[in-house]
């Protein structure tokens, strides 16, 4: 294997090389590529970043977030049409996200109309982007939109976030017609309207997805509680398209989350204050080393809490944060199942009378 293709592997491949590998000449080998890969994915994220805050300002931050968190996944994702109508999915998933988290926050005062909002552009990504489930792709566009939810600009910000995100779509087009260019795919842009069917487990799951991360958000709004969109980060991360998958997930969003807030304040706690704007980066660290879910959910909480720390302070921050994650894994894991048992009830009675 090249270094250039060990590079292409995922953090769980890179273990399992090393793992299996003998020689200890060949492990060292190995053990210093998946070290340089790291630190070189966290440096090329950091650069993006760093340069969207620079050009669009530091409140737009999350743009660079958003836009690198496309590209990564549309190098090797794909829609499940013709490539050429994927970027007409992809104008659409950027028109959403320009537009989407705007307008929800312009209707905050009333919580149901920004529901509403929510319903709608969550529903649109992930038909848009979900058709083919095994890619996973509304993990990032679906968290794209909440993000850019949860961190609002308005005015010049504003108009400088539209055209972080124009440029990004631009960059993705390019990268998903490059890569995804020779896909033998039959479908067209419209078949992902045509194929919605209530009755077709591909379209209950988007409709469960929008509907418990929209609703899980209102119940925050209407408490009155800040950052809304953490509980609804956790509902999607839990919602997976298929139900017996979901508790195993919740269990470890919650319990990692508690864990990584934990460590989150040892860090806080240790560190002198003018180290804290790097407490996001060191999650950032572990997360490139982190082969699973679980570990991965707790180095996320980092760059979160290093934020919101400074606005509410640590300890309220962290409360916030596990009761939002607590709340959105079990909110998820209970609507799944009572969905599931109307759905299987409406089917019985159906099948009864047929």
């Amino acid at each position: 294997m090249t270094f250039y293709q060990e590079l292409q592997l995922s953090s769980v491949g890179s273990k399992q090389l090393i793992k299996n590998t003998t020689d200890s000449k060949e492990k060292r080998r190995h053990i210093l590529i998946y070290n340089f890969k790291v630190y070189l994915v966290m440096a090329f994220c950091v650069a993006v970043v760093s340069m969207y805050s620079k050009l669009t300002g530091s409140n737009n931050s999350v743009v660079g977030v958003t836009v690198l968190l496309a590209v990564l996944v549309l190098r090797q994702a794909d829609f499940g049409i013709r490539t050429t109508h994927g970027l007409l999915s992809i104008a659409g998933i950027f028109g959403i996200l320009m537009a989407g988290p705007r307008l929800a926050n312009m209707a905050a005062a009333l919580p149901f109309a920004a529901f509403f909002i929510n319903v709608v552009c969550i529903l649109l990504l992930m038909i848009l982007g979900c058709h083919n489930v095994i890619m996973y792709n509304h993990s990032t566009f679906v968290l794209g939109y909440l993000l850019l939810l949860g961190y609002d600009v308005t005015g010049q910000e504003y108009i400088l976030r539209i055209e972080g995100l124009v440029v990004g779509m631009l960059i993705c087009m390019a990268v998903f017609y490059k890569n995804q260019k020779n896909r033998p795919y039959r479908r067209t842009f419209l078949d992902l309207f045509r194929e919605f069917d209530i009755h077709s487990a591909r379209t209950r799951w988007y409709l469960k997805l929008t509907l418990i991360v929209s609703s899980a958000m209102l119940f925050m709004n209407l408490l009155g509680l800040p950052r809304a969109m953490w509980a609804g980060i956790a509902c999607m991360s839990v919602c997976l398209p298929f139900t017996e998958d979901c508790a195993s997930r919740a269990g470890n969003r919650g319990l990692f989350n508690v864990v990584g807030c934990l460590l989150f304040i040892v860090l806080y706690l240790v560190l002198p204050e003018s180290m804290y704007p790097y407490i996001g980066m060191i999650g950032g660290i572990g997360v490139g080393y982190s082969a699973g879910y679980a570990w991965q959910t707790a180095f996320n909480t980092f760059g979160a809490l290093s934020i919101a720390a400074g606005l509410f302070g640590m300890p309220a921050a962290v409360a916030l944060r596990i009761g939002a994650n607590v709340f959105g894994a079990v909110y998820t894991v209970v609507c799944n199942k009572l969905v599931d048992k109307v759905a299987e009830r409406i089917y019985i009675r159906k099948n009864a009378t047929a």
